[in-house]
């Protein structure tokens, strides 16, 4: 395949900063055509990145030209609205976490996916941060070897903070007001209330839920929800107790996610970046206490000065020219929602 020829859809704050930037500077894909319903800023966007063609309608991009993949940034509360008319193109799509605002409306969607003859990558970047990347296959490595005995606990940490880091710079606006777009039906089997709680809470912790599953390497269910709303504990198929703490405290300018993997003996963690932080990855600690008199090791690797936005950008032109598998497809997506859909249960029972 010679250059993958890719338009977007919707080019607004996160498909400037977190994906377009990125797409403009990769040599193995092309911006062919943006699609944005504010026309003025589409255009001044296409002039700054050298896109030939602009759109105010999804559907006049698809069918003026020949695409081989599709990245819409759009809100996710109107997925299953958008995402079915763009998988009739037969092209892969990227979109933003998480799939949808409720599980019957991911159901919709992963439905359109298996009728579209093509697929559908979620956005969970930590994914392809290098950190993670590299902690991933460290924990397979250690639960093959069993050198410093089995995997006993996963905490995830994620209070609130910078998650823009200065990574907004450069971002083109205009006074032009989006058009009011209706939104996916609410979840039939939540109320009002219960409905907005879910919907808050899959926009700021789907990425913890899906990493939990990640770094686990296995399915996990929700066993407690913490009536204040800090602590959910999960525990996976083999038995092994996670949990991701919250927001327990916030900070202003700074990001401190992390991730501990814990064995017996030792543990792999994983310190991310801020998401919009760019040349930016995470940082790895892997400890290793064999005893029998051996002398404990800490290891950090050096990672490449790249982050998880550029990453992810790279793994879904590879997947489109068939180089490897998409990190996260629809159907794994929509696990989280039903996880998601679990704690909320527990949490207001």
């Amino acid at each position: 395949m010679d250059k993958v020829k890719i338009g977007f859809v919707g080019v607004g704050f996160m498909g400037q900063v977190a994906h377009l930037r990125n797409y403009a500077v990769l040599p193995e894909c092309e911006v062919v055509a943006v699609c944005e319903l504010r026309e003025e800023l589409g255009r001044k966007v296409a002039a700054r990145y050298g896109v030939p063609r602009v759109c105010t309608d999804h559907v006049h991009m698809l069918e003026a030209e020949e695409l081989d993949g599709i990245v819409a940034a759009q809100p996710f509360t109107r997925h299953a609205t958008l995402v079915p008319d763009l998988l009739r193109a037969g092209v892969p799509v990227f979109i933003e976490k998480p799939l949808a605002a409720s599980v019957q409306a991911a159901e919709r969607i992963v439905e359109a996916v298996e009728q579209s003859g093509t697929w559908l990558m979620v956005g969970y970047h930590k994914r392809s941060d290098p950190a993670v990347s590299w902690a991933k296959e460290e924990i397979g490595r250690l639960k093959a070897s069993g050198e410093i005995g089995p995997m006993r606990y996963v905490r995830i940490l994620m209070p609130a903070g910078d998650w823009i880091a200065g990574g907004s710079a450069g971002l083109i606006r205009t006074d032009e007001k989006a058009p009011a777009l209706p939104a996916d039906p609410p979840a039939p089997d939540m109320d009002a209330d219960t409905y907005r709680a879910y919907v808050e809470f899959v926009n700021y912790y789907i990425h913890q839920i899906n990493l939990m599953r990640y770094v686990l390497g296995e399915l996990y269910a929700v066993t407690y929800a913490d009536p204040s709303g800090v602590v959910l504990a999960v525990q996976s198929e083999s038995g092994v107790p996670g949990v991701i703490e919250m927001s327990p405290y916030e900070t202003s300018v700074a990001w401190q996610e992390s991730v501990l993997v814990a064995f017996k003996r030792g543990y792999v963690r994983i310190e991310l970046p801020a998401p919009l932080a760019s040349n930016r990855p995470g940082t790895v600690e892997v400890m290793k206490d064999t005893g029998d008199g051996a002398t404990p090791q800490t290891i950090s690797p050096q990672l490449p000065w790249v982050h998880a936005m550029r990453c992810q950008a790279e793994r879904f032109v590879r997947a489109i020219r068939g180089e490897e598998p998409p990190p996260c497809e629809a159907a794994e997506a929509l696990e989280d929602l039903r996880m998601a859909r679990d704690y909320i249960r527990m949490l207001r029972t």
